[in-house]
């Protein structure tokens, strides 16, 4: 008999209480005590945050019968007992600063009511100062200080910058207190799906520690391969795991790379491969910004970022690679230090992400959803058959489909990354892989589309920019085949054309590579 799997479960009493699978993070708890007081981590939605801070919780509180045969059980003071106020802002959506207040209000009243506290200060942040301090005085112990989700009430309001900014304001008012009480502190555990810089949200807590990029803590959220295949060893007959690898794990925070729990416990419940994470949110504003930055989406596969821009951002500024990291559609692939400078290499977690984010951005252009769908179906087929007609014909007609006005309010038609981007969005949507900016001994090819063992080499061209016919010209001049032929049994050549006058394909020629 299987135990449950704990999917969307945010209690550790509860997932204790019956007989769940569980992934021991409990070392974790032990390291954070003895080697620090005040911690921020950041990570992705549904990453297991709110269940490692329960976690935390109830260790503090001395709930020792939860961790029987856990790290913590012999591994922990269970003579001393803390009190813990806990702060979670994910229920809801905080939509302007009176909801915010309300909020917070009735979050410090549950706190103290669980304590027996009467609370008289009527300012907020003087009320929660008031409840450290009398917590402190009531229990003979410090007190713990942990805060889910810090950032929701911001991120429910991104796209509304004044109302951002003024939740901004008055969280960082709620924030400054943990300063002032720190007499009164015994540990204070803060996380998030972003990282506001310290300036803008917890100024005046210099000792604070990030560990989101830290090494030591990379896997203190998600499941490593070794702890997906022991725990959950029992439900992994007849799984593939290097296709489950290829789909779900990737997840890099600075060390071993991780599975995002949600993922996973789907595919074993069901067992088959789908966007569950990527389901779950809706990344609109995100999409929004790369289009008003006319981004080169295929860029996404090998960007290069320094520690400041993948680290933290502000309302006042926000960049693309900043949210896509911090929001898990990119990840850490590499790094490399510079002139005493981190450059971190960054991509797609996994197949998941890749797939889900390009036919999401798709979505963004297309008004005719189940068109693209069938559009993908027929690609597929061409790739297939060789059918470069059809591949042409598909990709005329959604160019043709898109009306003039949104040309007119983008102006993308005369930027040769947007068609290329639409190119590279279908390709990556049908799962197919897709190579960009290869390196070749002459100079970097646009695209290499990989499917089966054929290889299809693209190369983009504006005719308003370049003479006709420049695209298939410059593919053979190049010689850009010459990498492939030892690893492929076809080799083609397409040289895809533009007009931004008539914002559409007017050329695409192609070529099979004699071997």
């Amino acid at each position: 008999m299987f135990k449950k799997l704990p999917i969307g479960i945010q209690s550790f009493e509860y997932l204790r209480g019956e007989p769940h699978y569980y992934v021991d993070k409990t070392p974790f708890v032990k390291r954070l005590v003895e080697e620090g007081k005040y911690y921020f981590l950041a990570r992705p939605r549904r990453f297991g945050k709110s269940l490692f801070l329960d976690t935390a919780r109830q260790a503090f509180l001395g709930k020792r019968e939860l961790f029987e045969g856990l790290f913590l059980e012999k591994n922990w003071d269970w003579s001393v007992k803390y009190p813990v106020i806990y702060i979670s802002f994910g229920a809801g959506v905080v939509e302007n600063r009176e909801i915010l207040d309300k909020t917070f209000d009735s979050i410090l009243r549950e706190n103290a009511e669980d304590w027996g506290i009467e609370l008289k200060e009527e300012i907020l942040h003087k009320r929660f100062y008031e409840l450290i301090k009398n917590l402190r005085k009531k229990s003979g112990q410090k007190v713990v200080v942990l805060i889910d989700e810090y950032d929701k009430p911001i991120l429910d309001n991104i796209t509304n910058k004044e109302t951002a900014i003024e939740l901004r304001e008055a969280l960082k008012n709620i924030y400054s207190v943990l300063k002032d009480a720190d007499t009164y502190l015994k540990f204070v555990f803060i996380t998030g799906v972003s990282k506001f810089s310290k300036v803008s949200i917890f100024s005046g807590l210099n000792n604070l520690r990030d560990i989101t990029l830290d090494r030591e803590y990379a896997t203190i959220c998600g499941y490593t391969q070794e702890e997906f295949e022991r725990v959950f060893r029992d439900r992994l007959e007849k799984v593939n795991l290097e296709e489950v690898k290829h789909w779900y794990n990737g997840y890099n925070f600075g060390g071993e790379s991780v599975y995002n729990p949600f993922d996973i416990l789907l595919f074993l419940q069901t067992r088959e491969f789908r966007a569950y994470w990527f389901e779950t949110g809706t990344p609109s504003f995100l999409i929004k910004l790369l289009q008003e930055g006319k981004y080169y989406i295929p860029q996404l596969e090998g960007l290069e970022a320094s520690e400041r821009i993948i680290g933290s951002f502000d309302i006042d500024y926000i960049e693309p690679e900043t949210l896509l990291f911090q929001t898990g559609y990119l990840t850490i692939k590499g790094k490399i230090r510079t002139f005493g400078r981190e450059i971190y290499r960054l991509g797609y977690p996994n197949l998941e992400v890749k797939m889900s984010l390009t036919d999401y951005i798709l979505d963004f252009y297309v008004k005719n959803i189940t068109q693209k769908e069938k559009n993908i179906i027929r690609m597929y087929k061409a790739f297939q058959e060789d059918d470069f007609g059809v591949l042409k014909e598909i990709f005329h007609s959604f160019f043709a489909s898109i009306p003039y006005d949104w040309y007119r309010k983008n102006d993308l038609a005369g930027y040769e990354g947007y068609y290329a981007s639409i190119f590279y969005c279908y390709f990556t949507a049908l799962g197919l892989e897709v190579r960009v900016e290869d390196a070749v001994n002459h100079g970097r090819l646009d695209m290499a589309v990989i499917f089966e063992d054929k290889v299809y080499l693209f190369e983009f061209k504006v005719v308003e920019l370049v003479p006709e016919g420049k695209a298939l010209e410059q593919l053979k001049e190049k010689r850009y085949h010459e990498k492939y032929l030892k690893s492929f049994s076809e080799i083609y050549l397409i040289g895809v054309e533009f007009s931004k006058e008539e914002r559409n394909i007017v050329s695409f020629a192609f070529e099979k590579v004699s071997s």
